[in-house]
């Protein structure tokens, strides 16, 4: 497994933080408690979403650190999670086709689906990246 392959684009990040003041980019980086709060706080009053700005290069090395590459493309099952997540079109993207069928019938199970995707979505990846190709990144011997 090519483990020096980045998982997150650095120019998707700044796109995202475009819409920072709403946690777009600390979601994508893997950080949903402080995208949560962004989202209530409008980016903690602006002043976190600006300071933001000098912080995502680092946001950016450590998501590629932190999860694991592999046949299923973060930067992508993202961009399908926020144009289309509420037809579950990412779901289906990552092979989880009966939750992706849910997903389209329920308008994402109501929205509330929807956000646990934002929570969840890289790790939800990384476990599908990690068990790829029989590769076993925590294994104990």
């Amino acid at each position: 497994m090519d483990t020096s392959r980045p998982t997150h684009s650095l120019v998707i990040g700044y796109i995202a933080w475009l819409f920072g003041f709403i946690g777009a980019h600390r979601f994508y980086y893997g950080k949903p408690i402080s995208g949560t709060l962004y989202f209530f706080t409008l980016g903690i009053f602006f002043i976190g979403w600006i300071v933001d700005l000098f912080l995502i290069p680092g946001m950016d090395r450590e998501a590629d650190i932190r999860f694991i590459p592999g046949p299923i493309d973060y930067n992508l099952a993202w961009l399908l999670l926020v144009f289309l997540g509420m037809f579950g079109v990412h779901r289906l993207y990552m092979g989880k086709v009966w939750t992706g069928i849910l997903y389209l019938l329920t308008f994402g199970i109501f929205g509330l689906g929807y956000i646990y995707d934002m929570w969840t979505l890289n790790d939800q990846i990384t476990l599908i990246n990690g068990t790829a190709g029989n590769a076993t990144p925590f294994r104990m011997t």
